[in-house]
């Protein structure tokens, strides 16, 4: 055929306020919905035709052909157009106003037919080599929080950040004082039997000691790592849904932190371990600890119907095989009653603001469905962010395509796509997996849940970010060679400058950027256990705090960031430029550019632009080895 399909580059959506929404291939139900296709005049085009079908994942495939008119235009282009509405466009694919589909456009020219599809935002593809389109259409209710978006996101493993010297140490827990130089406890090798036992003593007194200082980095929300009463340090293993465990300080210290955060208009997000309790929990009480009858113990316990046994008491489902961590069915009416009527109502009225959900992919649709409309009844601000570690858009988990964004069970996830991209660009170059991170999600994703993804460089399931950036010899290392390693000067030194340009990287990305303690002080740590180290108040990095503090800062100043439109200008292995840019179009947009090299690079400018004091550029800008630059333009 003549004419190639990779000419076809102007494939928009248009909504009726004339907002273009090309870069965006999840969309609103009930919105009319305007697609465009411009066909340079000298393919002979005759035709087109948009050929969408439903998931069909689960179920048979429906399918329609809506033709596109063909328009006057100018003497370049040929320009097809579709109106269609989107709820219109759900229920006849799937009987509801939501859901995921795919779709290609095929033209009819003089010549032949062409197939277009592919997930570039606007430059159409060969369908046949590069696949078919995805549209989302979500739920309508479905909304973002802008007080979340406000700022950055502090994420506190509670035992290690600060103590506060005013909390007990429960009976069967071990109290590590050396918190400058003491090493979590830890396994053989990974995944063997740990107590956790042993304390550092951080808890949420000793946070509220030190919120000046989250404030200073531009937070406006503290995540918390689980609060709830359990046995372990992590907590991941609950012991009572309805009571803060007292080497935290108890119900009344989260209260306070509550009450306290809100006077620095930070907000509170809990997490929520639903999937599994702890053996050694009021619910289970495999060890007979409580004075509770629980499901372990006796048939005739009201938290029986919560668990599966295979061969009663000692055969029962739990996670991923540790056994003392007993599965919930979360879909069962009893545990659903009892979280949402129960935990939810306790903790919101205590002040809580935001949840994160645990292990997302393992609670099921009906448990999530009902706690996002009960947490959304106290606020329609509150948030639910899962744990979820790909594209969240066509999760497959256990056999089942998820929903998790088309229908709104998760307001948004923990974007573990964009910390693995991050961090190979800036290691070794490579920018497929960045561009996918970045265009690619953001096109898959509603609007509402790009702009509160959860964007981190590390968290307490992976090693920190510094030591990613500064050593990568490790994999084969035994834990105790890992309990005492760190890099030496020359490699930190290194890992430092990597580490300042990933979360300049994140600061002007779509989404909040998220913040493991300790990474703005210059915490080193490898895999779980030794990411969790103590906060080092008495050394801290101040280079690294500095400017951890001034990025964050420009975060939360910078409003334009909470809800821009996201376009790449230059992705190469050498630097990443990229525009935020408002809706309308209307106003100034924010151009940043990072320098992704060890070296000075000078970047060219195809138009005026201001940096951060007011002073125009023209031409080119210098950025520093491993800097960057944020210009209106």
């Amino acid at each position: 055929m003549a004419y190639q399909s990779g000419k076809i580059r102007e494939h928009q959506f248009i909504l009726p306020e004339n907002t273009d929404v090309s870069l965006l291939g999840a969309l609103r139900s009930g919105c009319d919905l305007r697609a465009e296709l411009r066909v340079p005049r000298s393919a002979l085009a005759e035709s087109a035709v948009m050929r969408i079908h439903s998931d069909g994942y689960e179920g048979d495939i429906r399918r329609l052909e809506l033709p596109l008119i063909k328009e006057d235009s100018s003497c370049e282009y040929d320009l097809f157009s579709l109106t269609v509405n989107t709820k219109w466009l759900a229920e006849q694919l799937v009987s509801s106003a939501y859901g995921l589909f795919y779709y290609e456009y095929t033209v009819k020219l003089d010549a032949g037919t062409l197939h277009l599809g592919g997930e570039e935002p606007t430059e159409m593809a060969d369908a046949w080599e590069h696949g078919e389109r995805q549209l989302l259409i979500y739920d309508e209710s479905a909304s973002s929080s802008e007080k979340l978006k406000e700022g950055i996101i502090y994420h506190i493993f509670v035992d290690r950040f600060r103590t506060s010297g005013r909390c007990p140490v429960k009976e069967g827990e071990i109290l590590d004082c050396d918190w400058d130089n003491g090493i979590p406890q830890f396994g053989a090798y990974p995944g063997a039997d740990v107590k956790n036992n042993v304390f550092f003593g951080g808890d949420l007194y000793g946070i509220i000691e030190k919120l000046p200082y989250i404030a200073s980095l531009g937070a406006s929300t503290i995540y918390l790592s689980p609060v709830f009463d359990a046995a372990s340090n992590h907590k991941y293993d609950t012991a009572d849904y309805l009571s803060v465990d007292v080497m935290f300080g108890g119900d009344d210290a989260l209260r306070e932190l509550c009450s306290e955060a809100k006077k620095y208009e930070i907000g509170i997000m809990l997490d929520g371990v639903f999937n599994h309790t702890g053996s050694d929990s009021i619910y289970f009480n495999k060890e007979g600890k409580y004075d509770s009858i629980g499901a372990y113990q006796s048939k005739e316990s009201p938290y029986y119907p919560w668990f599966c046994f295979k061969d009663y008491p000692d055969e029962y489902d739990c996670w991923w095989g540790v056994k003392i961590l007993p599965r919930v069915n979360s879909a069962a009416d009893d545990y659903l009653n009892y979280i949402c009527g129960k935990v939810v109502p306790k903790w919101m009225n205590a002040g809580v603001s935001h949840w994160r959900l645990d292990v997302a992919d393992e609670l099921s649709d009906r448990f999530l469905d009902r706690f996002r409309e009960t947490v959304r009844s106290f606020s329609p601000d509150a948030q639910v962010i899962g744990e979820v570690w790909e594209d969240a858009s066509d999760k497959v988990s256990y056999g089942n395509r998820r929903r998790y964004l088309s229908s709104g069970q998760l307001s948004s996830v923990m974007n573990y796509p964009l910390r693995s991209a991050v961090i190979s660009y800036i290691n070794t170059g490579e920018t497929e997996s960045l561009r996918h991170a970045t265009e690619g999600l953001y096109r898959r994703y509603p609007k509402h849940t790009s702009d509160t993804l959860m964007n981190f460089l590390g968290t307490h399931d992976t090693e920190r970010a510094l030591t990613v950036f500064g050593d990568s010899c490790y994999s084969d290392l035994s834990n105790a060679e890992l309990s005492v390693r760190h890099m030496c000067e020359c490699a930190r030194e290194c890992a430092e400058a990597k580490l300042l340009e990933a979360y300049a990287m994140i600061c002007a990305l779509p989404g909040v950027p998220c913040v493991f303690y300790g990474d703005e002080a210059g915490v080193e740590g490898y895999r779980d256990p030794f990411c969790r180290k103590t906060f080092p108040w008495n050394n801290i990095n101040k280079k690294l705090s500095d400017t951890y503090t001034e990025l964050g800062q420009f975060r939360r100043r910078e409003k334009l960031l909470r809800d821009a439109y996201f376009e790449i200008v230059t992705l190469t292995s050498e630097v990443f430029a990229f525009l935020r840019s408002p809706a309308d179009r209307k106003g100034y947009s924010i151009l940043a550019v990072i320098n992704n090299t060890a070296q000075p690079l000078e970047y060219a400018l195809d138009r005026s632009a201001w940096n951060q004091n007011g002073k125009e550029i023209t031409g080119s800008i210098t950025l520093p080895p491993r800097g960057w630059a944020y210009l209106k333009v």
